[in-house]
Order: C-alpha cells, then structure tokens, then sequence
C-alpha cells in the first residue's frame, strides 16, 4: 500500500502498534521481574554449584554483593524514567546517551541476551519434563518434544494479553516462593536445621569469608539471578503512571530478590552448618547439584517437599520462559517502532499485545533449539549451560554501555540536578561490571560447564563479539517529536 493509499485509510482501520495502556501496576511488575528470575529454578540449580565451586560459606555474602551493585545501577536507571521514554530498555536508554552506534549495541545485545536465555530456560525445561514424566509414567519421549510443546504453549499464552499473563505469573511464582520461604523460616526457627549448623553470619558475609576460595563462580551464579530485573522499563508503555511506578517497582525487585536470595543461601548454609557446607556441596555434586537442597527440604519439611518442589520447578521455568517471552516481544516492538527492524514487527493484536514480534520471538526460540536436537546433545549440560552463560556475559555488557550512556545522557542535557545520581553511582556501577566481566570470562568455562572442550567457550563469546561489532552498525530513529515522556 502506498503512503498516499495509507492517508486515506481512516486511523480506525490502520494496523494497530500500540500496546495496552494502563495494564499493570507494581505488583505485576514484579511479578514479571520475579518469574524472570525464577527464584526456585536459580536456588535448586545454582545453590550446590555456587557453594561447591565457589567460595562455600560465602556464597551468601556474593548474592548480597551483586544485589548492592544492581542497586546502584539502578539509581542512574531510574532517573532515566524521569528524564526520557525508557519504553525499549537497555536500548532505549543506550540510544539517548550514545545515539544510533549506542541504540544498535545496547538493542541487539539486549535482544541477543533475551533469546539465548529463553532458549536455555526452554532446554532446562524440556530436559526437566523429559525426565519427570519418563519417572512419573515410564513413557521416554524426546526433550525436543517438550521443547516444541512449550514454545507453543508460551506463545499462545503471550499473544492472549499481558493481564492474563501476569496473573499466571503471579500463581506459579507465589507458589515457588512460597515453599522456599516455609523452608528457611523453618531452619531459621530450628537454630540452623538438624544438623546443628547454627548461624555464622561472619562465615557467609564478612568480606574475607565473599572473597575466600573462588569468589567469581559464586558472583557469576549471583548476576545470573538478577537477570531480568529491567523489565520494570520494559513494561513501562503498559504501566499505570509509569514515571512513578517503574522506579517503585525497580527498587523493589532489585532488593527484594537480592535479599531473597541471600536469605535462602544463608538457611542453606546453616542448616548444613558453615564448616561443613563446601563438603556437603561438593557431595551433592557427584550425584546431581539439586540434592543440595532437596535434602534439606526433605529433612526439614518432610518427604513430600521434594516431590512438590519438582513439579514447583516444572512451573518455575515455564513462569521464566513465559516473562522473558513477553520481554523479549517488547523489545522487538520497540526496535522495530524505531525502525531497526521491519515495520510489521510493530503490528498489535485486538489484545493490544505484539503478535507478529511474538511469531518471531518463538520463531527464533525454535531455531536456536533445532540444531541441539539433531545433534543429540543434552538440552541441559549443553542448551542451558552454553547459552545462558553467554546471556549471562551479553547482560553484563549491557550493564555497563547503559551505565557509560546514563552518564553520557547526562553530562549532554544536564537535565538531573544530583551528581550522584547524573554521575557518580553510573561511574561505580561501570567499574565494578567491568570487573564482574572481567570475572566472568576468566571463569567463563566454569560458568557454561565447557571446561573439558574450552574451544566452545572461546566460539561463544567470540559470537557475542560479533553481536557488539554488528549492532554498532544498526541504526535507530528517535523517538517521535512530542512523544510523552514516562
């Protein structure tokens, strides 16, 4: 059709790309937050390999750790909701710093870190099924079955409007969260579990005890845990006062789950007691990381926690793929409303949700899962080890080129009167990312479990290169002239 064509088309007809406004408030958002982050999922799968590999008793301390920088990131991130439409992200507050070079890195490794981790969570997902329903039923099908089923199922949920999703996403993370917390309220009211742990708060949080043994390992699992946390901005189009509600809702996520976390671990490691904890860890690991803390689940709930908590997990990860599936949509949306991707891309439904963004986003999900599937590889030690260490590493970066443009941003309008919040916590936030990357990569083999084939590990973050170097050379309109700002 032609733009003559299209002027003459009454608006009501016109292809919609709006999204719904006034959807959701705090609460919702960070229920969007938490299911990204999968709390029972990062605690069953992270907790032995953070304790084991990392710096034990510590571990705690390194949650706390990560959860304090992300904080201070998110000041100069929320000050950017009152100063600029923060709609697309990482990306949309990249592109006011940086301009175009800035919007491409920040927009395509955004998109990149959202698709590599669904894809993971897809696999974690389906090796989980595979596994549960052969026990439950002695029927063994292919995980890429269940792959497939659940990117179906998630894409139809996605496309039926951000209310129902968020009160989906409400049950099955109150759920997980739920029985996690009857656990550590209950080693907490028990001194320290069966074991007679006891509680050492200096063994898990005093700086020597962070930074004992291999500190990185534990700080990695920590990022990963926060993962997410931005879709506060990413929601803010849907959000109901936006200007007020996306930084409440930030904060709250940001310290909320940090603090969760950090609870949690430390109920671990007292109810195995902090001297024995790396042993207990390290036991578990022979047999299978989960058994870290389904013991202890088992001993102090009784039998049935475990077997609850499986199916908890089942629903934890699919409440994940679900929340980064409709991120990942709006990110889309977002780039293509800026015309870095196709126009169609932009396209809404009679939901007022993106349809055609979400064709893409399981699209791509699918693709991303095939060749694991024709190679016989495990959806677990390889599809979800590999790609969510590099969604890992590509959100890092992330944090640092939006910290660098929040300065930038600033030191160009001056529009935000505070230093600390124009300059100061941007520049500490950079340094420290820079050396959680620098961390990560040291350590990267670790992370993505590729230490006998290092080759992989270099391939992938090679391939993450590749996404910086191409998204410099995207280019993005700004936003529309009297555009409201959020």
């Amino acid at each position: 059709m032609t733009t003559q064509a299209m002027s003459a088309v009454p608006p009501a007809q016109l292809p919609s790309t709006q999204l719904k406004k006034d959807a959701v408030g705090v609460p919702a958002l960070l229920f969007f937050v938490l299911s990204a982050q999968a709390p029972l999922t990062g605690v069953v799968g992270a907790a032995g390999l953070a304790v084991a590999l990392g710096n034990g008793a510590g571990a705690p301390g390194a949650y706390l750790l990560v959860g304090l920088i992300t904080v201070l990131f998110a000041v100069g991130f929320t000050t950017m909701a009152r100063h600029t439409d923060i709609r697309g992200g990482f990306f949309a507050i990249s592109r006011a710093g940086l301009g175009p070079v800035g919007g491409g890195i920040g927009a395509l490794v955004a998109v990149t870190a959202y698709h590599l981790i669904q894809a993971a969570m897809y696999g974690l997902l389906a090796g989980t099924l595979a596994s549960a329903v052969t026990r439950w039923t002695g029927i063994a099908l292919p995980w890429w079955i269940y792959a497939v089923a659940a990117i179906a199922v998630v894409w139809i949920l996605g496309l039926r409007g951000i209310e129902l999703g968020a009160r989906l996403l409400a049950v099955l993370v109150s759920a997980e969260v739920l029985i996690l917390l009857v656990f550590a309220v209950f080693v907490l009211a028990t001194g320290g579990g069966s074991h007679g742990g006891g509680f050492d708060l200096t063994a898990s949080f005093s700086p020597q005890a962070v930074l004992s043994g291999m500190p990185a390992i534990a700080i990695m699992f920590a990022i990963a845990s926060m993962f997410g946390f931005e879709s506060t901005a990413i929601y803010a189009g849907e959000t109901r006062d936006a200007q007020r509600t996306v930084p409440r809702a930030t904060y709250l996520a940001v310290i909320g789950v940090s603090v969760f976390f950090a609870f949690i671990m430390f109920m671990l490691v007292s109810f195995y007691g902090a001297p024995h904890a790396q042993d207990a860890a390290l036991g578990a690991l022979a047999v299978d990381p989960a058994v870290f803390v389904l013991e202890p689940m088992d001993a102090v709930l009784g039998p049935w926690a475990s077997a609850v908590t499986e199916v908890l997990l089942i629903t934890s990860l699919l409440a994940g793929v679900l929340a980064f599936h409709n991120t990942g949509t709006r990110y889309l949306h977002a780039m293509s409303s800026r015309g870095m991707l196709p126009a169609s891309l932009a396209r809404t439904n009679a939901r007022q949700t993106p349809s055609r963004a979400a064709a893409v986003q399981s699209a791509i999900a699918a693709l991303l899962v095939v060749p694991f599937a024709l190679g016989g590889l495990d959806p677990v030690l390889s599809l979800f080890s590999w790609f969510s260490g590099l969604a890992v590493a590509a959100l890092v970066i992330l944090y640092i080129v939006t910290s660098v443009a929040i300065m930038v941003f600033f030191a160009r309008t001056r529009v935000e009167p505070s230093i600390w919040k124009a300059f100061v916590a941007p520049a500490l936030t950079t340094v420290l990312m820079a050396g959680e990357l620098v961390l990560l990569v040291a350590n990267f083999t670790v992370l993505t479990g590729t230490d006998a084939a290092p080759g992989v590990a270099w391939a992938l973050l090679a391939g993450l290169a590749v996404v910086v170097v191409v998204g410099a050379f995207l280019r993005s309109r700004p936003a529309p002239v009297g555009e409201p700002l959020l």
